[in-house]
Formats: C-alpha cells, structure tokens, sequence
C-alpha cells in the first residue's frame, strides 16, 4: 500500500470556481453553461460565462462522441450557434481520423536483423523458417 505521502495533493483553485448548468433537449445532445463564481458561490461578474456542447452520432463504426466550445454570450445565442458547432467539431474528427490513417499507412516496415535472406544469419543457413526458438 502507498504511502501517505506518496499520494498526490489535489487542491481546487478557488480563483476559478464555476458553477455548472447543463440543458438538453434529451435528443440533439447538450449545452453546458459555466458561471463563474467566487468562494462563496456568488456569480463573479468580472469572469465571462462558458458555454460548451456535446452530442453523439452514430457511425459505421460505433457512436462517436463530439465535445465543442460554443462562443457565445447567452444560452439563446449558444443554442443557435449549436449546429455550427457541431460541424466543427465533425470535422476536425475526420481530419484526426484522416491524419491517422495516413500516420498509420506511411510507417516504414524494418525486417529483424537476419530475416528473409538478409543481413548475417540471412540465405540459406540454418534458422531460416518462421519458428524461433530461445
């Protein structure tokens, strides 16, 4: 068992509370509204209120979650923005899926030192077959 003391400090900055709301038409997906607050739980005026999205769509290959910022000042200019978040987010999706597969298709193959006829070991000696032994 660790340690007392090897055990991390978790502390909550008290500089940047938010309360947190959340909407949803239990269809679409959700809106997340942030609120910035101070120790006491009062709105914190001098902070801007965030305001975020999340959806999920259903693909060939399973549900793919999307989570966005929305720029907006109000839940009524979140919600309009919504979609347009969600676009965004798709695409930036498919980009890293893209980008991936491209990362994945270009990785060079390096044959073991000895295989296939190649390198000391190689041709027509012995431990030429597939089966190794230690």
């Amino acid at each position: 068992m660790a340690a007392q003391s090897d055990l991390p400090q978790v502390h909550l900055d008290s500089a940047g509370l938010y309360r947190e709301e959340v909407y949803t038409d239990r269809r679409a997906g959700t809106i997340r509204r942030l609120t910035p607050v101070t120790v006491d739980g009062a709105t914190d005026p001098k902070r801007p209120v965030l305001f975020s999205g999340q959806t999920q769509l259903l693909t060939p290959a399973g549900v793919l979650p999307l989570a966005f910022e929305i720029e907006a000042g109000t839940l009524e200019e979140a919600l309009a923005k919504f979609p347009e978040g969600v676009n965004a987010a798709l695409e930036q999706a498919i980009d890293e899926a893209r980008e991936m597969r491209r990362e994945s298709a270009s990785r060079i193959v390096v044959p073991e030192v000895g295989a296939s006829g190649i390198g000391p070991g190689g041709g027509a000696g012995p431990g030429g077959g597939k089966i190794k032994f230690p």
